[in-house]
């Protein structure tokens, strides 16, 4: 590209425009009467200054400018280029896929940046004390930004920055000077100044004035005829002078010329201040249209933004409209199907509403059948009580009768005295007669002389345990120690009262050893103690209720035999023997001597005894009085009971059981061995237990043939078809404490408060709101479920 430099050629007069004249003071001003004077388009007081981000790089352009142009306006012209990427946590992303909060937040940091960078520009102006202010505007290329700018500003004048290609040669592929230089307005003049050095390149001239904006292009022409109208009519007049005055001989000029010429001068000189006035008009009609061009090109601009705007604003309502249609059409497809669900949730709430109706007519139904059938149970309950006290007189007439019978018959025979001695020695004998008589021979040949290796425990009271094969059968001797004073009495009284027991729970008496005060059991293989001692090998809760139910069984047995009760007195887990079937037979009865209260306070005793578990089940009244009584044997099977539910032998086992029957963890009190227990028969063998271990013995129960079964049915309880409304609806059980709620259901008492007291207020069954939290006891069912475990 070659170096342009300004030319202005004078347009000079035709040959004849002036000759023969010299010329005058305002003439000879540089002012050519058939030239125009050069003028200023608008904005030729303020001079462009295009920068980039480089402060450095300016400093050699500013300071070239301020040479340049002194006491001009200086106007910073800056494009923003936005960063294409957005720097995030996952690095730099598109601007198009940041998150729009994170561009944003971007854009305002680059703006802040660039109005420092102005700012930074305009304090070198202010310091070099020129007047400066600035316009930006943002693009993706710089160099249409350049020239966007001097489109809407209407710049004149711009000094940028350009880079040599060498000395005195400028790089002509040059991008944003070339294409400013291609693509700026015709008017507009550039200076390309070397941002090294700070030397003028290039200058790209502005071309003719043909080629502004039409307005301004007509007021020019309207000045410039007005301009020719003048300078037309001073020719007229200089003609007209000539015409009226010729030319003189060559030797009448010299006395003619000096009044001619002054006449002329004057006139000319006349016609020149009526021209530029003229030209001051033309050149502030100039300066006016080009304000005007610059304003037009504004509004334009902003007309062109403003349709823009709305062609946006338009796109974006049907946008709008298009989605407000698919919202209508979602919500009104959700409307129906809320109708629709509306519609069913009625329809099952009045079926909901008609089921209720018609449980509560089969509650009142089975209340009143209840209610029924509990009278009928008083009535049947009074006839076998009848039942039992007619049998019970029946019995007593007819041992009377049989008592009477025997002492007439001795009384005829030998007179009251020997009758009373052969009815004993009948007695005797008869029971006698039922057992077999081992010598004492037999029984160091059953058990090897009685060898340590034999023996197989110890009685509490003075008495060794053997192991001994007789006549091929395995069998227990008891050998109570010859030098124990009150041996003779005992042995005659266990063979007295355990040789007539017969009962298939209650160790069986084999046979006797009267020189050896020995007693012959048959063998079992364990006891209860050993079994459930061996967690590994313990056996389940099915098993555990019912030798708890064949324990109550043989007490029954033995608390109501005639003529006398029975008391076992001895009643503890390592005397609950077990066959291989886990068939459970009581055995060590005890008939020696209880001991006294200073005995018991004995410390070597205490030890003794709470070592071997005697303590924990025995009746603390005994322990007391020494008075042995049937609810003694009841405290004993009552603390079976709890140990067998826990496995523990803890002192404070009764506290313990009854914490957490009144608490919600009862499931951790019981023994997990056994494995899971139904909650209905573990609350009603808990209750039982602690029943039994009542510290006053009036607060015991009694063993009754009801409780007996009751507690046989307990261990077959799963085997059987339970009714449905015996279960309780949340957890699926036997319910234990039956009660009925608002909603007309009945629930197990424990499980429906902990329903409520999780803070909900709706039935379990229904999901309805209760009327009211207030339980009453179903005594109806709980007799229901109490007759059925009984009559099953």
């Amino acid at each position: 590209m070659e170096l342009l430099r300004p030319s202005h050629p004078p347009i000079t007069m035709a040959a004849d425009g002036c000759s023969g004249f010299s010329p005058t003071a305002s003439c000879g001003d540089g002012f050519h009467r058939n030239s125009l004077p050069a003028t200023d388009i608008g904005g030729g007081d303020k001079v462009y200054v295009a920068v980039g981000k480089s402060v450095e790089k300016a400093v050699a352009l500013f300071h070239w400018t301020f040479r340049r142009f002194r006491g001009r306006e200086i106007c910073i012209l800056h494009v923003h280029q936005p960063s294409p990427l957005i720097p995030t946590l996952l690095g730099k992303l598109p601007a198009t896929q940041a998150n729009p909060d994170v561009v944003r937040e971007h854009r305002n940091k680059e703006r802040d940046q660039m109005n420092k960078l102005l700012l930074d520009y305009m304090s070198l102006c202010v310091r070099s004390k020129f007047k400066a202010s600035f316009v930006t505007i943002d693009s993706d290329q710089v160099r249409k930004g350049i020239v966007d700018l001097v489109n809407e500003n209407g710049v004149q004048k711009l000094v940028m920055g350009a880079v040599p290609e060498s000395w005195m040669k400028v790089k002509k592929n040059a991008s944003k000077s070339s294409y400013a230089a291609k693509n700026v307005p015709p008017f507009c003049q550039i200076w390309f100044v070397n941002v090294n050095k700070g030397q003028l390149l290039y200058t790209k001239e502005p071309e003719s004035n043909d080629v502004m904006p039409p307005s301004i292009h007509q007021d020019l022409n309207t000045s410039r005829s007005q301009s020719s109208r003048i300078e037309r009519g001073i020719q007229q007049v200089h003609h007209r002078s000539i015409s009226s005055h010729p030319l003189p001989s060559p030797l009448s000029v010299s006395s003619d010329s000096g009044c001619s010429s002054s006449t002329d001068l004057e006139e000319e000189s006349l016609l020149c201040k009526q021209l530029e006035e003229v030209h001051m008009e033309a050149e502030a009609s100039r300066n006016e249209a080009f304000q005007e061009f610059l304003k037009r090109k504004k509004l334009e601009a902003e007309a062109s933004k403003s349709i823009s705007k709305v062609n946006a604003y338009e796109s974006a309502y049907a946008e709008e409209v298009e989605l407000r249609k698919a919202a209508e059409e979602t919500l009104n497809g959700a409307r129906r199907e809320h109708e629709q669900l509306l519609e069913q949730r009625e329809m099952a709430e009045k079926e909901l509403r008609k089921a209720i109706r018609n449980i509560a007519i089969l509650e009142n139904q089975v209340q009143e059948a209840n209610r029924r059938r509990e009278e009928s149970v008083e009535e049947l309950k009074l006839i076998q009580a009848s039942i039992t006290t007619l049998k019970i007189e029946k019995q007593t007439v007819q041992r009377q009768r049989r008592e009477a019978a025997n002492w007439l018959d001795r009384w005829k025979i030998r007179g009251h005295a020997a009758g009373s001695s052969t009815s004993t020695s009948s007695t005797d004998g008869s029971t006698a007669a039922s057992l077999t008589e081992f010598s004492s021979l037999d029984l160091e040949t059953a058990t090897c002389g009685f060898s340590e290796s034999f023996k197989i425990g110890y009685e509490t009271y003075g008495s060794s345990v053997y192991k001994g094969e007789i006549s091929n059968r395995t069998v227990v001797i008891k050998k109570l120690h010859p030098n124990n004073l009150e041996a003779e009495s005992e042995f005659q009284q266990e063979v007295k009262v355990v040789g007539k027991l017969q009962h298939k729970h209650i160790l069986k008496l084999i046979g006797t050893c009267h020189e050896s005060y020995a007693l012959v059991y048959e063998y079992m293989p364990g006891s209860l103690e050993s079994h459930l001692s061996n967690k590994i090998k313990s056996f389940p809760w099915k098993t555990r209720t019912r030798i708890i139910s064949e324990i109550a069984n043989t007490l029954l047995f033995l608390h109501t035999s005639r003529p006398e009760k029975i008391l076992h007195g001895n009643l503890k887990p390592e005397n609950v023997l077990l066959d291989s079937d886990f068939s459970s037979k009581l055995c060590n009865f005890r008939f020696s001597p209880l001991v006294n209260e200073e005995t018991f306070r004995c410390r070597s005793f205490r030890q003794y005894d709470e070592a071997s578990g005697q303590i924990l089940f025995t009746d603390p009244e005994v322990l007391q009085t020494g008075n042995l009584t049937t609810k003694s044997d009841v405290y004993s099977f009552g603390m079976i009971i709890l140990w067998l539910l826990t496995g523990s032998q803890s002192a404070r086992l009764i506290n313990e059981v009854r914490k957490g029957v009144s608490g919600s963890n009862f499931a951790s009190v019981l023994d997990s061995s056994a494995g899971e227990w139904p909650s209905f028969v573990a609350k009603r063998l808990a209750e039982l237990g602690l029943r039994c271990c009542e510290s006053d013995a009036r607060e015991r129960p009694v063993v009754s043939p009801l409780l007996v079964k009751e507690l046989e049915q307990l261990s077959v309880l799963e085997d059987r078809r339970i009714p449905s409304f015996f279960l309780c609806p949340i957890l699926k059980e036997i319910m234990y404490d039956p009660q009925l709620a608002a909603d007309g259901f009945t629930y197990e008492g424990e499980a429906l408060r902990g329903w409520l007291k999780n803070g909900r207020e709706t039935s379990p069954m229904t999901n309805l709101k209760l009327s009211h939290l207030n339980l009453t006891p179903n005594h109806s069912i709980r007799v229901a479920i109490q007759d059925w475990l009984l009559n099953a």
